[in-house]
């Protein structure tokens, strides 16, 4: 699963922060969010693809809402025009759903832990 962390990762810096404009770090996510109701729906794709890992891995459940919580707000808001493209710079949902899997994964790896059922 480390390798798979190590993709979502670079797939998180790729959709959140790949270029700064104006110091500020922007993703594929906001410039494809400039694409009318496709450039939104797009970007769930890696989201999802998180989740689904997370779950093969045996996150919680908890965390896997957390993550569906984040994807479906980039999504929600995210489509709104002008002020979507603003909250995708400032919300970074990726980056967010690459934290809560890798703070789960290092729970469930940590010697002396019972893994949840």
């Amino acid at each position: 699963m480390n390798g798979e962390l190590a993709k979502f990762e670079r797939w998180a810096e790729a959709l959140d922060a790949r270029f700064h404009i104006f110091g500020l770090p922007i993703g594929w996510d906001s410039l494809l969010g400039l694409i009318p109701a496709v450039g939104d729906a797009i970007t769930v794709v890696p989201a999802a693809l998180m989740m689904k890992a997370g779950y093969d891995g045996g996150v919680r459940k908890r965390a896997l809402g957390r993550m569906a919580w984040n994807t479906g707000l980039d999504l929600t808001f995210g489509s709104v025009p002008l002020i979507g493209d603003i909250f995708d710079v400032a919300f970074k949902s990726h980056k967010k759903n690459v934290g809560i899997l890798r703070t789960e994964l290092e729970r469930i790896e940590t010697p002396g832990q019972a893994r949840p059922a």
